[in-house]
């Protein structure tokens, strides 16, 4: 009889429970927590050795990595006591007084909350006014708080202080999947650990122990796809192991598994991979329809592609990737195969589009149709020219020029990347390093351009006449005369704006190039461009230069008006007047309109008569 058949008959005939596997094989010492999380644990040996022990811990990851474990080993640590042993030690390998309390979520001085249900201050003011008391029994009172980031602001204020300076007798831990979420003033009074994902190597050895002692047989495929389904959570991969049982009845088998996850045969999808990269649409859509008659979930199926090309792309520059247990031995070996074949460029094409695949298929309504949408992309895209050869032969084409000439080919002829011209046709002929494509395969072609130029040009590249720049409606020479047309437009808040913080660079019908002041609004070149455009009757391009510029109009008026100043103090009659009037000052200078000069001139002597002794020391006066 087998263990899992004895577990089963005894707990029929006792009436207790099953318990999965998640919580019958959940870590009990920092020695099980080894598998994937060795950083922390080092760390945590370190400091226990040479006590220095934290007030608050935080513990940060992915759902099923052990958070809330690693929690109740941290809590068991602290408390450890037998009759030889009565210090915080991670030496956890006999059972101390506390441990089994500890480990079941039932010890007195070991308060777990979940902060999803106590979100508020008041449950954060029970703590507060608790943490006064010593424990009962245990070295510490430890309180663990899963899911922290949960807390209310008012929550997280509320602790602060007695999270800075506890009793001695107190500790915290603190569990969390968002640590975004969490204020910096609480993550700055707490040592941090951050979980990692467990490798799928690391969780199918995991499995592979625990099948062992539950005397479970199991494939090596099929633990290692229900590693690749955990995606590094221990607790999500037993739970599916579990599943796994139950399905095959007492016998994981690969195709149990996959039938179970609603996946795609991996060998399969390296089939589908070939046919895509050679272009093959007909056999793609076949090898598709067959999987998705046979259970797989389209949206798995892109998925499962996707992961293909990523560990394709991978063994180009990490070939040592493939002894990851996790693969199989057509992944591996088929994979070195295509990395060997395969430019980086189109794998890196192929790989944008199934992640912009795998969106519109969850998306659509009918996943099939759409899988089979993106499948026909990819193999087209197969036969086209990698962007870099598109971008190089095209500029061939474009600077080549002269009367009939070729270029040899690699092989000593006339053909492939070869340019002649006849009469008045351009031909070209271009080779690509694709595979030649399908009887049935869509076809890139490049056509015979006739030549347009007269019979008594030269037969050669085509020169463009340039085209005339529209002229605007109204001539813009500089900042003033945009600044006079916001106003002649009765639209004083860009006048304002355009005064105060634009500082022109250049300026062209048509382009403004401009730096801005301190404190300009964000949407003001947009907002100018599209009046310039409205007002002129031609469109503008206003960018920001990284030149300083010409001052604003409201910096040159104040220059301006600054050396006016400077001028009127040199004139003799002004500083004549200067110094008959002691503390007098110069506070504007003002230029006369020409109209009317020779008018203010003649009414000038009697001005200045009318004023002659009313100056009084101390007085400004404004010329």
């Amino acid at each position: 009889m087998s263990d899992t058949e004895r577990q089963a008959k005894d707990a029929a005939s006792t009436g207790t429970g099953y318990r999965v596997l998640a919580r019958k094989y959940r870590p009990k010492d920092f020695t099980d927590l080894m598998v994937g999380q060795e950083p922390m644990v080092r760390t945590l040996t370190n400091a226990f050795e040479t006590g220095r022990i934290a007030q608050a811990y935080m513990l940060t990851g992915v759902r099923g990595v052990g958070k809330t474990t690693t929690a109740r080993i941290l809590a068991r640590a602290l408390n450890y006591k037998t009759a030889d042993v009565d210090r915080p030690t991670i030496d956890l390998r006999e059972p101390g007084d506390h441990c089994q309390a500890i480990m079941e979520g039932r010890h007195v001085d070991v308060i777990e909350m979940d902060a999803a249900s106590h979100t508020g201050i008041d449950d954060i003011r029970e703590i507060i006014e608790q943490v006064r008391y010593r424990p009962v029994s245990a070295r510490y009172k430890v309180y663990i708080i899963d899911e922290v980031h949960m807390l209310s602001t008012a929550a997280f204020n509320g602790l602060l202080k007695t999270l800075e300076e506890p009793p001695e007798h107190v500790k915290f831990i603190f569990a969390t999947t968002e640590i975004r979420k969490v204020p910096i003033t609480v993550l700055s009074r707490c040592q941090r650990f951050d979980l990692r994902r467990i490798s799928a190597s690391d969780l199918v050895g995991l499995f592979t122990t625990i099948a062992g002692k539950e005397g479970i047989e199991a494939e090596p495929e099929a633990l290692a796809m229900i590693a690749r389904a955990a995606e590094g959570s221990a607790r999500d991969g037993l739970s599916l192991l579990d599943q796994a049982i139950a399905h095959g009845s007492g016998f994981v088998a690969a195709d149990a598994v996959r039938a179970m996850l609603g996946l795609a045969d991996r060998a399969r999808i390296v089939d589908l991979f070939g046919h895509v990269v050679k272009g093959d649409v007909s056999a793609a859509l076949a090898e598709f329809n067959s999987q998705y008659e046979a259970g797989a979930n389209p949206v798995v199926v892109l998925t499962d592609l996707a992961d293909f090309t990523h560990l394709v792309t991978r063994l180009k520059y990490v070939p040592d990737a493939a002894d990851d247990p996790s693969l199989s031995e057509i992944e591996r070996t088929k994979a070195a195969e295509f990395a060997q074949g395969i430019a980086v460029t189109a794998l890196s094409r192929i790989w944008q589009m199934l992640l912009k695949g795998i969106t519109e298929t969850e998306n659509a309504s009918r996943t099939a149709g759409a899988a089979e949408m993106v499948l026909i992309r990819l193999a087209h895209a197969a036969h086209l020219p990698a962007p870099e050869d598109a971008a190089r032969r095209l500029a061939e084409f474009s600077d080549s020029n002269g009367g009939s000439r070729s270029s040899p080919s690699p092989s000593g002829g006339n053909g492939g990347g070869a340019v002649s011209y006849q009469g008045n046709t351009i031909a070209r002929a271009v080779e690509t390093t694709a595979p030649r494509p399908a009887p049935s395969a869509p076809v890139a072609m490049l056509r015979a351009v006739p030549n347009t130029q007269p019979d008594s040009q030269p037969v050669g590249r085509i020169e463009p006449k340039p085209a005339e720049a529209p002229k605007p409606l109204v001539p813009i020479n500089s900042m003033a005369d945009i600044a006079e047309l916001a106003s002649q437009k009765r639209d004083p808040k860009l006048k304002a704006l355009v005064r105060t913080f634009v500082r022109p660079v250049k300026l062209e019908p048509g382009r403004l190039d401009v730096s801005l002041t301190s404190g300009a609004p964000g949407t003001l070149l947009n907002e100018l461009a599209v009046k310039l455009k409205e007002w002129t009757g031609i469109h503008w391009i206003v960018s920001l230069s990284r030149e300083e510029g010409q001052p604003t109009l409201v910096e040159a008026e104040a220059n301006a008006q600054k050396q006016r100043v400077a001028d009127a103090r040199q004139d003799p009659d002004v500083a004549a007047i200067l110094a008959q009037f002691p503390g007098a000052k110069i506070i504007d200078v003002r230029v006369r309109a020409p109209e009317i000069e020779e008018e203010e001139q003649t009414a000038a002597p009697a001005a200045a008569e009318s004023i002659d002794g009313d100056i009084l020391p101390g007085d400004d006066i404004e010329f």
